[in-house]
């Protein structure tokens, strides 16, 4: 079977939602003969290092330029004038649309996957090819926690102006999918609750565990508490100025010696501002998180905004270190609190977790090691693969006619 996949970014699995595309991509191409189109930042990007054997396995990939990051701001203006949702025209640039059609008029596909279902929401697709639709969110849910969550009045009036243009449309495409693949059995449940006859199956996130190892030796230093994840993704920096105003104060009046490392991509200027507090480190984008996380005592997931499940939490217990995350951090995933991790949700709380954790080397230790047996025996990405492969039995799924576009659409 011949596959074409059309992914908003370079997949690779040095960050989040990258990872998933990546492990899902390279599951598909193990099966099918796959051709990619797929959004780039144009320069010869650590993403597309890391990606390049997989890119060397498909059929053909064409890298399509991404719309400037500088000139959001101003398109997000003119889809309000509009009265089109940024969150899909950011996904589906023109030069997508043309790349996809190129593709589907010098080559015969049986089958179209597409990394989201806003991605998909903003392209022609052909209605006679079967549609796959991997999902890392339920985007409409994310929209609409960050609408509540917001303080300013105008971040708030735009996240509910989003979540209502984006929830008919994500629906609609799921609505029509052959199949849609979801990262958490809650995530599938909701789903199907408002589209019963859609095919949704559940291919949890994963861990490379062999590249997530713990390290040989332990190199814990002091009490280092450090938060991973991309800092240009709005949740992750709201956590880290959440953080860094409402914990961050109590955590090192108890104790001066401290640190917190925040590392990620891309960190926007109210996070990079947080380096000039006491004891705070500020990395910004790094080759590798190993090195951060083997040197951490504790983790920290302080998200207040989220969807699907969260990648960050996998990486840390399989390099068998302890985290501290709110229950909407750890949501999806099949932890327990005080068993793989600590859960906690208001500011105080959040703060005597991180502390006991500092100050007791003993329950760091029990921590870990549940965590890295957890992570060995459901999260790994060889076994989220085999998931993914039963899913997509082509008899099952992908050999199904599409079902008839219909008036969500």
């Amino acid at each position: 079977m011949k596959l074409l996949a059309v992914i908003p970014y370079i997949p690779a699995p040095t960050w989040g939602g990258g990872a998933r595309s990546f492990y899902v991509l390279k599951a598909l191409a193990n099966k099918y003969s796959v051709s990619l189109i797929a959004l780039s930042r144009g320069e010869k990007s650590q993403e597309t290092v890391c990606c390049g054997p997989l890119l060397e396995q498909l059929q053909s990939v064409d890298l399509v330029a991404s719309p400037a990051s500088r000139w959001r701001r101003w398109r997000q203006a003119l889809n309000v004038v509009r009265g089109e949702s940024s969150a899909i025209a950011d996904r589906c640039p023109p030069g997508l649309q043309a790349a996809l059609d190129r593709a589907l008029a010098t080559d015969a596909y049986q089958a179209v996957y597409v990394d989201g279902a806003l991605t998909a929401a903003g392209l022609r697709l052909p209605a006679s090819l079967p549609l796959l639709i991997l999902q890392h969110n339920l985007e409409y849910e994310l929209l609409y926690r960050t609408y509540l969550a917001e303080r300013s009045w105008l971040r708030r009036w735009y996240n509910g102006r989003e979540y209502r243009l984006v929830k008919p449309r994500e629906l609609a495409c799921c609505q029509q999918a052959a199949a849609v693949l979801v990262a958490s059995e809650r995530e599938r449940q909701l789903l199907q609750e408002l589209l019963p006859q859609a095919r949704v199956g559940v291919v949890p996130n994963g861990v490379d565990l062999s590249f997530f190892a713990p390290a040989s030796t332990d190199e814990e230093e002091g009490q280092r508490i450090v938060f991973t994840g991309s800092l240009d993704y709005y949740p992750n920096e709201q956590a880290v100025l959440c953080f860094a105003r409402q914990c961050w104060p109590l955590i090192r009046e108890r104790m001066p010696a401290a640190e917190w490392w925040i590392v990620g991509r891309n960190p926007p200027r109210s996070v990079q501002r947080l380096a000039r507090l006491p004891g705070v480190t500020v990395t910004g984008t790094v080759p590798d998180v190993r090195p951060y996380l083997a040197r951490a005592s504790v983790v920290v997931v302080p998200l207040r905004i989220g969807s699907g499940t969260r990648l960050k939490i996998l990486e840390a217990l399989a390099m068998k270190k302890a985290v501290v995350s709110t229950t909407l951090g750890a949501e999806g995933l099949a932890v327990a609190s005080g068993r793989h991790l600590l859960l906690a949700d208001t500011p105080g709380d959040f703060v005597r977790a991180v502390i006991l954790l500092l100050e007791d080397a003993r329950r760091r230790q029990a921590l870990a090691e549940s965590g890295r047996r957890l992570v060995e025996q459901v999260y790994s990405w060889e076994r989220c693969q085999e998931r993914l492969t039963t899913l997509l039995a082509e008899e099952e799924l992908l050999g199904r006619r599409p079902l008839l576009r219909d008036s969500l659409l």
